[in-house]
């Protein structure tokens, strides 16, 4: 359904692997990512190319679940790679929970990416800007889901959980508005780098 609806590429991040069923879709045709810091032999691939632009994945380590190797450095491996024959852009998705390791990646690739966003607390950051070398960047994009939720879950799924301490699943809430949370980037074509980033963030009844 998100490549029917002009989805090019889709990155993932720590659920990923959630559904046991759709594993091995990870290292067929699909234009599908898992973090690219997930330890060699995992399945999958965190890093394609789309055309004239470069989809890089990677997942953070602060408060993240253990054993992933350091995004910092599998940047570096990756962008090493694309030397022998650059894109036009390259895009980062980093998906992580803590807002200063987000930062600073985005301040690490400065200069050397078109573009960090950060994904994975569902939360819309008010902070997206072009850093001096020339990526954009914004902590967080926020998410596609349910407005009258808890990050796109059931309300009464999450509040059982934090009442009770415990288990439950939790399902997608169905009722209301959605919302559409992402960002507008435009990149020059001759540098690679951006220009400007500004949010797009829409409401909607179905």
């Amino acid at each position: 359904e998100l490549l029917d609806a002009g989805a090019t590429v889709i990155s993932g991040g720590n659920h990923t692997f959630d559904q046991r069923d759709f594993i091995p879709s990870l290292d067929g045709e699909l234009p599908v990512l898992r973090p690219a810091n997930y330890p060699a032999g995992t399945p999958g691939r965190g890093m394609l190319r789309a055309g004239p632009v470069a989809v890089i994945n990677l997942q953070g380590r602060v408060f993240m679940p253990e054993g992933l190797d350091s995004p910092f450095r599998i940047a570096d491996w990756l962008l090493e790679e694309l030397e022998e024959d650059p894109p036009k852009a390259i895009l980062v998705d980093f998906h992580t929970e803590a807002t200063s390791e987000q930062g600073a990646l985005g301040w690490y690739l400065d200069g050397r990416v078109s573009a960090v966003v950060g994904t994975h607390t569902h939360v819309p950051t008010a902070d997206p800007h072009v850093l001096p070398e020339g990526t954009a960047f914004v902590t967080d994009l926020g998410m596609t889901g349910p407005v009258n939720s808890i990050i796109g879950s059931r309300v009464e799924d999450v509040l059982t959980r934090f009442l009770t301490a415990m288990p439950r699943r939790l399902n997608v809430a169905d009722k209301g508005p959605l919302q559409f949370n992402s960002v507008f980037i435009e990149i020059d074509d001759l540098t690679g780098l951006a220009t400007e980033i500004h949010r797009v963030d829409r409401t909607f009844e179905l």
